[in-house]
């Protein structure tokens, strides 16, 4: 299912805590609830691309599940494995047949993506891609899951933005385990 001649749209799906992170200060997402009611395998299907910076890809981009992890969980990493993958680097210069590597011109490459015949884009991280595509105003959507825990210190959702981004809300979610989802339109739209 593509965007019917529609440009595709560049997606922020986070999971962040109440007091603004997504991480710990040692990295750590263990306080990330994977809730089946949140319809994440919706959300995958909506998307045929993926975009990393160097270190989320290194981390996340080809990660396995442990062989005792829950089936659902192995379903949501084979259908995200299943994806375009797009990797932002400024030291990794080569392409393989794992991941597109794009070294320079963001903007445009990225335009470019947008214009092209598919689905939505995932924009998956890390902070100072976040940042990169915040200040070219490139996010369409903001799909915020605010998980019920507060970490006190960690990486920031949001550091260096340089100006004031109005924001257009579109949904609330609440779900059993005390998640909250945000959707608000972006800039980029």
């Amino acid at each position: 299912m593509s965007n019917d001649g529609k440009r595709r749209r560049v997606i922020l799906d986070l999971a962040v805590t109440l007091d603004g992170f997504i991480e710990g200060k040692n990295g750590e997402v263990d306080w990330c609830i994977m809730d089946p009611d949140m319809g994440f395998t919706n959300f995958l299907n909506q998307i045929d691309a993926i975009l990393y910076g160097r270190k989320s890809y290194d981390l996340w981009g080809q990660y396995i599940p442990e062989t005792q992890d829950a089936e659902a969980e192995k379903e949501i990493w084979d259908l995200i494995h299943r994806k375009e993958k797009y990797v932002f680097s400024r030291t990794q210069m080569k392409s393989d047949d794992q991941a597109i590597f794009i070294n320079e011109n963001i903007l445009e490459k990225v335009n470019e993506l947008k214009n092209k015949p598919g689905k939505d884009i995932w924009l998956y991280g890390g902070a100072s891609l976040i940042t990169t595509f915040m200040n070219l105003g490139l996010v369409d959507e903001f799909r915020l899951s605010i998980h019920p825990v507060i970490l006190g210190e960690g990486k920031p959702m949001f550091i260096d933005i340089k100006q004031r981004v109005d924001l257009k809300w579109v949904n609330t979610r609440t779900f059993a385990s005390g998640v909250v989802q945000l959707i608000y339109q972006g800039n980029g739209h």
